[in-house]
């Protein structure tokens, strides 16, 4: 396959410890996740092969790709009540939200990660807006609001270095791209303790 000019030259570590973050610290985030996506983890298990050689990557197995959509706050700073408020009235919003298909291509890499872009954006962003205005219901300030780009990764950068050789191995994957029907978004307990996103599921909730 044609290679292309890597989108970044350079990698940075990802796991640098972002403010509020700390070994043990656990997270409350509404994400998509992909353990019922056939499809997704066939294109995955394509891209995981051809990084496995690449220094430098901490590359994330089915169980944990994810695509980031709207976070709350750390876990011991968020009240119960204002949680199940805003549960209640998430859900009430996305039951007339439908569910949707994504669509993952060919990944790209950022100076942190490779990952896919997912289209088309619209959904994702209805979905995450509607989680903004039930946050909204409850808190006067609702977090994140710094733009959104709905992506999912495959790899994560753990060391700087040269991008080249990430590229070169993303360049010489062919494979279809891959769809996942999105049924749900998930409430889900994060943590990064051990250089991956790791999380337990508060709360699923339906999409129509």
């Amino acid at each position: 396959m044609t290679g292309h000019r890597a989108q970044h030259s350079h990698m940075t570590n990802h796991w640098w410890w972002r403010p509020g973050w700390q070994l043990g610290s656990r997270f409350l985030t509404f994400h998509f996740t992909f353990q019922d996506a056939p499809d997704v983890h066939r294109l995955a298990a394509k891209y995981r092969h051809a990084l496995a050689n690449v220094n430098g990557l901490d590359l994330v197995p089915d169980s944990w790709l994810h695509l980031t959509t709207q976070g709350l706050g750390f876990a011991s700073e968020v009240r119960k009540t204002d949680l199940q408020a805003i549960l209640d009235a998430a859900g009430e919003r996305l039951s007339s939200i439908p569910a949707f298909d994504l669509a993952l291509n060919r990944p790209e890499i950022t100076p942190e990660a490779v990952r896919w872009e997912a289209a088309p954006s619209a959904p994702p962003t209805g979905v995450r807006t509607a989680l903004r205005e039930a946050i909204g219901t409850v808190w006067s300030d609702v977090p994140e609001d710094d733009g959104f780009a709905p992506h999912v990764s495959i790899a994560y950068s753990n060391d700087s270095g040269p991008a080249a050789p990430i590229q070169a191995a993303v360049d010489a994957v062919d494979s279809e791209p891959a769809t996942a029907h999105v049924r749900s978004v998930e409430l889900i307990v994060l943590n990064r303790d051990q250089h991956m996103y790791e999380w337990e599921t508060y709360a699923r909730l339906p999409l129509a």
